[in-house]
């Protein structure tokens, strides 16, 4: 029977295994069109088992690669999964028609379920006409149809849910896949702070509002984190491995297998979210580090096993970020040109950092033994060395420093120059009015983002991950630490961009999904590790005659702790301390998320689209007859009712379409021996065509839109849809 550390270490890899090799066969299948259940799952399934296996056969010492984890941490880390799963799935939401993103990606999902294929085509009205558009909110024309707004990663895994149980089976995901974030995120804390943390961090991490929300809807954040993180489980295994194998033999080929694993993870982030393009820049850079290092590792020299592991893991990168690319080339140039004003300095970026870790790995033999000298040939560069730790310690809380008074400072704006940032700024305007503030359209509240944080894990968390990074960081730049250097690069680069720029609509919690993939899981590790080291100090405290300099171990390759008899006062002193501080962790996040984590948003929608389909006569072809109902259910009929589903073009500053250009399409249609079928909101859009008939009726909740609070409750939200059949 497995011991309770390989327990912990397998769950903690698995799902980021699984949807790895998923993800993998999927995407060809849908780029040749066959992306349909029996080949997806022959060919996902069979690549899923392939990597698990490889990854995790024979894995190093009794324990795996989590050593000292206890059956009672393992077991209470897989029951705070199963709570967050079925409570998230008890409250979770039905975005179905499309006003925000958990809808465009609901609608991808059901048509990639359901045909296995993109462009979306159309038709049904009898050829091209200059009023007739097939686009909508969310999915962008192009030649031979239309491609939804996002990449397909997302869409491909919430797709089992539909083939496995229908709309209802789409909308359980989330909360499978929040559950799995549970594990992976638990995983890391284990395998960095220890196993007996890994459940304070995995309650820490549940509780958290961001989490909550993008684990109960249809969002692309949770998929990335699993890989993300999971990638990171994969590269402190390698690492184990390597070391406990002494960097030779089975355990190193192992080893170098698990390596490029992980770098294939962090690559198919890519495949899941455009801006994992930025989360990946570090493990670019560490992978080219590795690389340099092995190639700088002389005999006689120093030694750096770990650098063996520096290619496949670049290998693995590559190879998942072309499927990423691949992809976007593919069904999503509507999207990356939209986006097209962030996203080239970010490749211009990424185009540097290629530059310069390819000229860091080529001059690696010289350059190691050229910065050694420099930092040591002379007593003033000796004083700047030891000087340096601090230096970069303090760097880390300074940076935080900078966050936290940018509300004071600053006043993020932006003036509204393209439609898009016109209708942002109308948002913005008429949200600032919902919530009794001075409308102001050019307000971003960018200067706010790390505000945004401290709602969502508490300040305490803050604080004490700020501390646990400056010590880390000053531990890093000494020599040690090293299993923390790319996640703590990760989450520290992640972090800072982001909060600089979130580059979301700024109400919440819709924007708080921006903090989910690295930001919020990044905060609560450092701050479990931050807790640890507060543990480890009063213990030494508490011991007769113990010194303070003692380290505290952290990272895959450090052994159980062994606890020396410390004074019954001093015990129940350190125990109090800890206990008060995993309090802190989670409590804050708790609160936060009270307000809305009871109330389930959106409920009735799928219930509503069911009966509109149902309302819908055989041989149906819909014309979108007002504008609002267009955005919203165009692509929902076309794709869940099954029916070729068009708008009718309207005037700038109307609402409604011209008379004789739908007169017109009416026609089309009935010359082609389809039904026409007209939708809007209100009986009055349709009276010129037909008597009216009321096809949905919905009253049900959405997310609040706080722009200066935490969200603390729900909206009300009302749809209705009326239908004419012309006569």
């Amino acid at each position: 029977m497995p011991s309770a550390g390989r327990v912990l270490a397998g769950l903690s890899v698995v799902p980021t295994l699984a949807l790895s090799g998923w993800l993998l066969a999927g995407l060809p299948l849908l780029l040749v069109g066959w992306f349909r259940p029996l080949p997806a799952a022959l060919a996902g399934g069979l690549l899923a088992v392939i990597l698990c296996h490889y990854s995790l056969r024979r894995p190093p010492g009794p324990d795996g690669c989590v050593p000292g984890a206890t059956a009672l941490q393992t077991a209470a880390v897989l029951a705070v999964s199963v709570a967050s799963g079925v409570f998230n799935g008890l409250f979770h939401g039905e975005q179905l028609m499309i006003r925000r993103d958990p809808s465009t990606y609901a609608q991808y999902a059901v048509w990639l379920a359901g045909h296995g294929s993109l462009p979306i085509p159309t038709g049904g009205f009898g050829g091209p006409d200059p009023a007739l558009r097939f686009d909508s909110m969310g999915f962008y024309p192009v030649p031979g149809g239309i491609v939804p707004q996002f990449m397909a990663g997302p869409p491909m895994i919430h797709a089992v849910g539909e083939w496995l149980g229908g709309v209802s089976g789409l909308l359980l995901v989330p909360p499978v896949l929040g559950a799995l974030a549970v594990l992976v995120v638990a995983g890391t804390a284990a395998r960095l702070a220890g196993p007996r943390w890994a459940v304070v961090a995995a309650v820490a991490f549940a509780v958290s509002l961001p989490i909550v929300y993008t684990s109960r809807t249809t969002f692309s954040e949770i998929p990335s984190l699993i890989l993300l993180f999971g990638g990171m489980n994969l590269l402190l295994d390698a690492r184990l491995r390597l070391r406990m194998g002494s960097g030779a033999g089975p355990a190193a080929g192992r080893a170098r297998t698990t390596a490029a694993l992980a770098g294939l993870a962090f690559g198919l982030a890519l495949l899941v979210r455009i801006d994992g393009l930025r989360d990946v820049l570090p493990v670019l850079a560490f992978a080219g580090f590795l690389v340099a290092m092995s190639r700088a590792s002389r005999p006689g020299g120093p030694a750096f096993p770990e650098g063996r592991l520096g290619l496949p893991l670049l290998a693995g990168l590559l190879v998942g970020a072309a499927w990423g690319f691949a992809a976007a080339l593919a069904f999503a140039r509507p999207y990356l040109s939209y986006l097209s004003g962030s996203l080239k300095p970010l490749l211009a970026i990424c185009a540097a950092v290629v530059v310069l870790t390819a000229a860091v790995t080529l001059l690696a033999p010289r350059s190691a033994g050229w910065l050694t000298a420099r930092l040591h040939g002379s007593a003033a560069r000796g004083r700047l060395a030891r000087r340096l730790p601090d230096l970069a310690a303090g760097l880390v809380v300074l940076v935080m420093a900078g966050l936290a008074v940018r509300p004071w400072v600053l006043t993020v704006r932006r003036t509204p120059v393209t439609a898009d940032d016109l209708l942002t700024a109308d948002f913005i305007r008429k949200t600032q009015l919902a919530d009794g503030l001075a409308p102001d359209g050019t307000r971003l509240y960018y200067e706010h983002s790390l505000t945004w944080v401290v709602w969502y894990v508490g300040l305490p968390a803050v604080v004490l991950a700020t501390v646990a990074a400056a010590v880390l960081v000053r531990r890093m730049v000494r020599g040690g630490e090293f299993g923390w250097v790319l996640p703590l690069a990760a989450i520290g680069w992640t972090t800072v961009t982001t909060l600089l720029r979130p580059g979301i609509t700024p109400d919440h919690p819709y924007a708080s999904r921006r903090l989910v993939p690295i930001i919020i899981p990044g905060f609560i590790l450092l701050a479990t590790w931050g807790l640890r080291l507060l543990d480890d100090w009063l213990r030494r405290r508490a011991q007769p005659g113990a010194g303070l300099g003692a380290r505290s171990g952290a990272g895959p390759e450090a052994r159980p702790e062994t606890r020396p008899e410390t004074r019954p006062g001093g015990r129940f002193g350190r125990r109090a301390a800890v206990t008060a501080g995993v309090l802190l962790l989670v409590a804050p996040p708790a609160i936060t998320s009270i307000g809305t984590a009871f109330t389930q948003v959106n409920r009735g929608e799928a219930a509503a689209v069911a009966g509109l389909c149902r309302a819908l006569p055989p041989h149906a072809s819909v014309l979108m007859a007002e504008r609002v109902t267009g955005d919203r259910l165009t692509q929902v009929v076309r794709g869940q009712c099954g029916v070729p589903t068009a708008r009718v073009v309207f005037a700038p500053g109307t609402s409604v379409p011209k008379p004789a250009d739908v007169r017109r399409l009416i026609a089309a249609v009935r010359r082609t021996g389809r039904q026409p079928v007209l939708l809007a909101a209100e009986p009055s859009q349709l009276a010129a065509y037909g008597p009216a008939t009321r096809v949905m009726r919905l009253r049900t909740r959405q997310d609040e839109r706080a722009l200066i609070d935490p969200p603390n409750g729900t909206w009300s939200l009302g749809v209705d849809v009326w239908m004419t059949l012309p006569v």
